[in-house]
């Protein structure tokens, strides 16, 4: 059974930092990119960030850009996604997903081959 688990969420200040993590199992990550992504209350799914396969490529949204930084372990069946100087804008679910490639991330219509669970997180004023 394939899982992606994610955890690290949290309640942060403004300012603040925090590190998710998307554990996966019952499948090997080294065969798809991997991606994140968040919904905050009432708004739709947003595109996060995406790592290649060999971690090579790296594609951000432009809101998160130079304040989260993903990266993996293939070895690990790890992805991380770590944020910092976050903003109350960024409160949302954070979601991880496999894909077959970095570019169909960005696209509106990416569904996505496996989907995490998603993990809370919800930064202060």
């Amino acid at each position: 059974q394939v899982q992606l688990v994610e955890s690290g969420g949290g309640l942060v200040q403004a300012g603040g930092s925090l590190s998710l993590s998307c554990a996966a199992s019952g499948l090997s990550i080294s065969t798809y990119a991997m991606g994140w992504f968040r919904q905050a209350p009432g708004k739709e799914r947003e595109f996060v960030a995406t790592i290649g396969r060999t971690s090579r490529t790296t594609l951000y949204a432009d809101s998160v850009k130079g304040r989260f930084t993903i990266s993996r372990d293939n070895a690990k069946s790890t992805v991380l996604l770590q944020m910092s100087s976050l903003k109350p804008e960024d409160t949302a679910v954070y979601y991880c997903a496999a894909g077959s490639y970095t570019e169909e991330f960005r696209s509106p219509s990416f569904t996505g081959t496996y989907w995490g669970q998603g993990t809370q997180v919800t930064v202060s004023s």
